[in-house]
């Protein structure tokens, strides 16, 4: 092998791990693609967080617009969010229906005792099961859910009263003047 070959190729693999890496610095952590936009939303049947005799499942976001935001009391987003859970629940806008992600129910029940309730109703997801079939890698994450229990946006990480005003609210409006 030519000398200088020897010293070209770790060069030109440096420049491609280079060129690849630097790539990823324009890419938005905000948006993590999910496979489960424009499908119906994984089936599932929880006990609520707050009655544990009752359920929750996916078959309560048929006819209606709505939010399932992914919850946990050992997430510091969460808490950060959580102040915009409230205003937009005041709002009426569209009802938001929690999951609360491998928790204890003792914990979840203060928090929200303490913090405040936004949510219709909570379902209790302790082993993480129902979270891992909806794609869940972290808390907190949001789901908008048509009509027809299709979702049509994810939203990862915290919403701020910027993207609920921005991106949200639109699509939610735009959904409810959808026929079915």
């Amino acid at each position: 092998m030519p000398r200088f070959l020897r010293y070209l190729l770790p060069l030109a693999l440096f420049l491609a791990m280079a060129a690849l890496l630097y790539r990823g610095l324009s890419i938005d952590p905000r948006f993590v693609p999910s496979p489960l936009v424009g499908k119906p939303a994984p089936s599932f049947s929880l006990p609520q967080l707050e009655n544990p005799q009752a359920t929750v499942s996916n078959a309560d976001f048929s006819g209606k617009v709505s939010l399932l935001n992914v919850w946990a009391t050992w997430c510091v987003s969460c808490r950060a969010e959580h102040s915009v859970l409230m205003q937009l629940a005041a709002t009426g806008a569209v009802p938001i229906y929690g999951l609360n992600y491998k928790d204890e129910r003792p914990l979840a029940l203060n928090w929200l005792q303490q913090f405040g309730d936004p949510y219709h109703v909570n379902a209790f997801d302790a082993d993480g099961r129902v979270g891992i079939n909806w794609g869940v890698y972290g808390t907190p994450e949001t789901f908008l859910i048509d009509k027809r229990g299709v979702i049509r946006h994810k939203f990862t990480g915290p919403l701020t009263r910027d993207i609920v005003q921005r991106e949200l609210l639109p699509l939610v409006q735009q959904l409810k003047a959808e026929q079915g």
